[in-house]
């Protein structure tokens, strides 16, 4: 079975490890720990760095520093995973769901406005699959509406807008280093912003609410999160830092050998499209079933695991969530989550591998498609 996706070790990662294990310092706090939280940012366009244990955490921490409270409303796109609505829940706030690009499957810009109401306070956008939001439309609504910008980049560590990281330009930007992602602790993510007041006030919370300056009193003046990343993480994560370009390199690597592949049997499945002012990581590639494709999804999905590769559907659109008791219609989002699929993508993906997925899959659409 080639696996949908594994995370790429190697001997760095291990020494890493084996000198945090030495130096004693495991838990919150310790040389690797530092250095993540003073390196990653700056990859990423950011100049300040707040690490924590996950990046559904990253996502709530990051919104508690922003304000959101019970009352106010988070608008999101509604073809994500469900992370970003539940962190806007734990705020007590009421996610707001608009459709998505049909191209980038990022959210539509052009929805945005629309969905605006006095209770509005942020902007929550996704990259998608390593494909970022649009930053100069978002940006211009943002600016209009005094609202705060929040970007979940879970997905895009090295993916850019014009050239540039993407925790850039909103206010604060989110990533998760779960064992999937371009750059893995295991389990982690870290909140990423330029402003020194989000800042401090990340810190402030992820960490019980301890006083950020004096002694500790374990006088708490207000209610925390333990959110905290530990040393051993961040020291796997850091040897993952340093080979982030030739990782991500390899993820668009394999984007380029299935774009190329599955081009001939276009008439039947669409692949993500890349925005001119973007580059995608293209953490996942992924294809969607057209609706002249005589496979149903989860029908070649089926046939490709009986052939020995392995895929996962897209996320199922947020606008259909029983746990959110929603039930409304986007035609974009309820498409690609009925008709999305990923192949598998691993950084260390070989070529034998990629060759065995393509064939195996336009074989499967050909020929079903040929007894129509």
């Amino acid at each position: 079975m080639i696996p949908v996706c594994e995370p790429t070790l190697g001997p760095l990662e291990s020494a890493n490890v084996q000198k945090a294990m030495a130096s004693g310092w495991i838990s919150s706090a310790g040389e690797f720990l530092d250095r993540f939280e003073n390196e990653f940012p700056k990859k990423v366009g950011a100049q300040y760095g707040v690490a924590v244990c996950n990046g559904t955490v990253a996502l709530h921490l990051a919104l508690k520093a922003a304000g959101i409270k019970e009352g106010d409303e988070v608008i999101l796109p509604g073809f994500t995973i469900i992370s970003t609505a539940i962190a806007v829940k734990y705020c007590g706030a009421t996610p707001v769901f608009v459709d998505v690009d049909p191209d980038h499957w990022t959210i539509d810009v052009n929805q945005i406005e629309a969905a605006i109401s006095p209770r509005t306070k942020a902007i929550l956008s996704v990259t998608m699959y390593g494909h970022p939001s649009n930053y100069k439309v978002i940006d211009s609504i943002k600016q209009k509406h005094s609202l705060i910008w929040i970007e979940d980049a879970a997905e895009g560590h090295a993916s850019t807008v014009n050239g540039m990281g993407l925790a850039h330009q909103p206010d604060l930007t989110t990533y998760s280093f779960y064992a999937n992602k371009i750059v893995t602790t295991g389990e982690g993510g870290m909140v990423c912003t330029n402003s020194s007041e989000l800042f401090d006030r990340c810190r402030y919370l992820k960490n019980l609410a301890f006083s950020l300056r004096g002694p500790r009193n374990y006088i708490h003046q207000e209610i925390g999160f333990n959110y905290r990343m530990t040393n051993l993480q961040a020291a796997i994560g850091c040897a993952q830092m340093d080979r982030m370009p030739e990782l991500a390199e390899a993820r668009r690597n394999n984007a380029r050998i299935y774009q190329q592949a599955f081009s001939v049997i276009s008439d039947f499945v669409s692949v993500q499209k890349e925005a001119i002012w973007a580059k995608s990581m293209y953490w996942m590639f992924g294809l969607t079933i057209n609706k002249n494709c005589c496979l149903q999804r989860d029908e070649l999905m089926a046939k490709l695991k009986l052939a020995g590769v392995d895929t996962r559907p897209f996320f199922f659109p947020m606008n259909r969530q029983p746990a959110l008791q929603l039930d409304f219609d986007l035609p974009v989002s309820d498409f690609l989550g009925a008709r999305g699929f990923y192949v598998p993508s691993s950084s260390h993906l070989s070529s034998t591998d990629i060759q065995m997925v393509c064939e195996t899959t336009i074989s499967l659409v050909r020929g079903a498609s040929s007894f129509a």
